[in-house]
């Protein structure tokens, strides 16, 4: 058999599997897979976006998984492959599915000295849920064909409700083209059944309750306010909650948590993945709280081991203590703030970002993430929220963002810090013939990571502080994003920014704010 036919099967099983979205970073021993994908991609069965940087190309690809719910990348042998880890840890966590596509050299070549080779069996360990190989070698592409529907399947989680990234290693041997007319190739239909959820548990009434949203996609997020307005509770949603919302989501909750009504919690249902602010693991942490668990995959949150029920959906009976609810909105609407003088804040310009965002709103994490959730709650439904909540990286946030902007078509707002941007500053690079995203980068400048004042270390030792934490950079952001041809602004009052805010999103668009974190 031919590598060319190895590269048709792959592509056509993803066709058939549903994968729209695909990511393709260049190289010469991925040339069969990539020929394929750009034919299906004539023909119509799926689309294909390129990157030159396998770590942006990696993160694109979650993001575009994210918001289409599988896709794909592919990477040459060698280093390429290794860029790709960062992205593939933060799908293992976060239980997207992605698929993996990595080519290889025979195996006779590995340990040999050969050129851009190198052991890529199993790479990715136990950050994947499953890893294949192939190689063009084999004389079976119905073999080949099932392997994939298995792959597959293991990345969508559909027999063990455990979604995540895998890895398909395919050993290429040369050539890589036909010297003919492409073969089509046909694909058995997808029969691999779905495992069902168990009902949902009736949840009584009676202890002090309330609802905890933490990083979640937005049905869950609207699971968990429905949960909280049927039984009259409050609503503690963290900003990529999409759960953020109504009459009973409490403004600046982490700050009433620490207070009074915090100690006098019976029960919390948990919905998403909760890691924000230090009030919040205490209170999973209680012993004397009971923790209700509402979980749609095998895997289930629980950082203070005090789980005491894990289910896959509640239906709460309504009768809430409406004292109790207007209590905790009223302790939240009281620690709320108006817009100070200048310069802007953190808090104050996530505020604004999170009033003016529409479509999809992706954070970045460290501070400005942290900033949003002490925004005021929003009236009306608001934007999608996103965020690399899994493993809460700093890495990858533009390219993610980008990918989510491809995968649903929606204007995206990106709001995240001075570091994160330099850390992903690469993946304003797209190619010359690939889509431009509708995509805004608003980034919070504090010349640093500044929240690392925040560590024991600020007090014990500051010299070291300034040393090895904080990291000032000193540089012109907006001028480092003009550089890659794309508008840019250094924004220095609010007016200007609540001005930009309200403008639509066409095209790459950066703002870069100065923020004062003296106040």
């Amino acid at each position: 058999m031919s590598s060319a036919r190895l590269g048709a099967v792959v592509a056509a099983a993803l066709a058939a599997a549903g994968v729209r979205e695909v990511v393709v970073c260049p190289g010469s021993r991925n040339t069969p897979l990539a020929v394929a994908l750009a034919r299906s991609e004539a023909a119509g069965r799926l689309r294909v976006h390129t990157r030159t940087d396998e770590r942006s190309g990696g993160f694109l690809a979650l993001g575009l998984a994210r918001a289409a719910g599988i896709a794909a990348v592919v990477v040459t042998s060698g280093t390429a492959v290794g860029n790709l880890m960062p992205a593939v840890m933060e799908a293992r966590a976060a239980g997207v599915p992605l698929v993996v596509l990595t080519a290889d050299r025979p195996a006779t070549l590995v340990g040999s000295g050969a050129n851009q080779t190198a052991d890529q069996r199993g790479i990715f360990g136990v950050q994947v849920v499953a890893d294949v190989q192939l190689t063009s070698t084999d004389a079976s592409p119905k073999a080949w064909s099932a392997a994939m529907r298995r792959a597959i399947g293991a990345a969508l989680g559909v027999r063990t409700r455990n979604p995540g990234p895998v890895q398909v290693n395919l050993a290429f041997t040369e050539p890589f083209v036909h010297d003919g007319p492409s073969e089509d190739v046909e694909i058995p239909p997808w029969l691999i059944a779905a495992s069902r959820p168990a009902d949902p548990v009736v949840l009584p009434a009676g202890p002090r309750t309330v609802v905890l949203a933490g990083d979640a996609s937005s049905a869950v997020g609207r699971r968990a306010r429905d949960a909280a307005e049927t039984a009259g509770v409050p609503l503690l949603a963290e900003p990529s909650s999409n759960a953020r919302g109504g009459p009973c989501a409490v403004p600046r909750y982490r700050e009433v948590l620490d207070g009074p009504l915090g100690t006098q919690i019976e029960r919390v249902v948990l919905f998403g993945h909760p890691t924000l602010s230090r009030p919040v693991t205490r209170l999973l942490g209680r012993e004397d709280v009971e923790l209700v668990v509402v979980a749609d995959r095998a895997w289930w949150p629980d950082p203070g081991f005090a789980a005491d029920l894990v289910v896959d959906g509640v239906l709460p009976e309504p009768g809430g203590d409406a004292g109790w609810l207007g209590e905790w909105l009223a302790s939240g609407a009281a620690r709320s703030t108006g817009p100070g003088e200048a310069p802007i804040t953190g808090p104050e310009l996530a505020a604004a970002v999170v009033a003016a965002a529409e479509g999809n709103l992706v954070f970045g994490s460290s501070n400005p993430i942290r900033d949003a959730d002490l925004a005021p709650v929003r009236p009306d439904d608001g934007p999608v929220c996103w965020a690399n909540r899994g493993l809460s990286g700093i890495d990858g946030v533009i390219s993610t963002g980008a990918g989510i902007a491809l995968g649903t078509g929606r204007p995206t707002t990106v709001l995240l810090g001075d570091l994160g941007f330099l850390h992903d500053l690469g993946s304003l690079h797209v190619p010359a013939r690939d889509i431009v995203p509708d995509l805004r980068v608003v980034v919070a400048d504090d010349d640093g990571g500044s929240i690392f004042r925040t560590l024991e270390i600020a007090e014990d030792a500051p010299d070291l502080l300034e040393r090895v934490f904080l990291m000032p950079h000193g540089r012109d952001l907006a001028a480092l994003a003009a550089g890659f041809g794309w508008p840019a602004h250094r924004i220095s009052s609010r007016e200007e920014l609540w001005a930009r805010l309200a403008e639509p999103v066409r095209g790459i668009e950066v703002l870069v704010v100065g923020i004062d974190r003296t106040r």
